[in-house]
């Protein structure tokens, strides 16, 4: 892979894994658009691994107060941070079953198509507008209780299907729920944790067993950019969702999911060059 490749699948990862308007819509479009073969499963994952870093190093205080809490709950005390650890484990086991059923007894390339993509970045971006204009914004992470993370995490197994993308539909399930829009986007955060990091632990052990020098140089530097782009991105859109709400992801979305569609439809021939 050229450096220009690795440069922007690492940026395009990195912008759009967080904000919600679908990361795996913006990937498709990067063979569509260049000449440039799929990037295959390990460099996917290297670049998740540098939006995991990103959330690590953003949310530092979330993340030591959850490691005190539960290290305090081992020792037998009740811990607020051991609850939020609790919380984003409840949020993570449905899409850790749902995902090994569905890799065991589906076709998940079958779901990889610009039709698929096109009506979830749309349909979802639209569901997310409706959402958080009808529910009421009164409650934060604090006062999450076990059925609402748990909620949040069946909701999040439609994320399995490309177009969803895994932030905007936690979002949407929090705000459903009535949480303030910057506590939803921060508990969508946490909860990406402990998935990405599992991915990432199977590629490295993968990478160090091949023992592919050149793989593992390119893993790498897509991982470091990618960590870059992911933390402007996530420091953009927490400082927006304090002031202001999603329209803009919604109509930025609408605008996508068109446009796929009209690709899928249409086909190439509606491009421009």
């Amino acid at each position: 892979m050229t450096f220009l490749h690795i440069f922007v699948l690492a940026l395009v990862q990195g912008i759009t894994e967080f904000l919600p308007i679908s990361s795996s819509g913006h990937l498709i479009l990067v063979p569509l658009l260049t000449e440039w073969p799929d990037q295959g499963m390990t460099m996917d994952v290297a670049v998740h691994i540098g939006t995991l870093l990103a959330v690590l190093i953003y949310f530092w205080s979330d993340v030591w107060f959850m490691l005190r809490g539960t290290g305090r709950l081992i020792k037998g005390k009740q811990d607020p941070g051991a609850t939020l650890t609790g919380r984003v484990i409840i949020g993570t086991i449905p899409v850790i079953v749902v995902g090994y059923l569905m890799s065991r007894y589906m076709d998940m390339d079958a779901l990889r198509t610009l039709k698929v993509i096109g009506w979830t970045t749309l349909g979802y971006g639209l569901l997310l507008w409706i959402v958080d204009r009808m529910s009421m914004t009164v409650k934060r992470i604090e006062h999450m209780g076990v059925i609402d993370a748990l909620i949040i995490g069946l909701l999040q197994c439609l994320a399995l299907v490309p177009g969803t993308s895994r932030s905007g539909i936690t979002m949407t399930a929090a705000r459903l729920l009535g949480f303030e829009r910057s506590e939803s986007a921060r508990f969508s955060m946490l909860l990406s944790m402990p998935t990405i990091a599992a991915a990432g632990t199977l590629v490295l052990k993968d990478l160090m067993e091949a023992g592919d020098l050149r793989l593992t140089e390119q893993a790498g530097m897509a991982a470091g950019l990618s960590f870059v782009s992911a933390l402007v991105a996530i420091w953009l859109m927490m400082g927006w969702l304090k002031h202001s709400g999603f329209m803009p992801f919604v109509i930025y979305r609408i605008l996508l999911g068109s446009f796929l569609l009209a690709l899928a439809y249409g086909g190439p021939s509606i491009l421009p060059f």
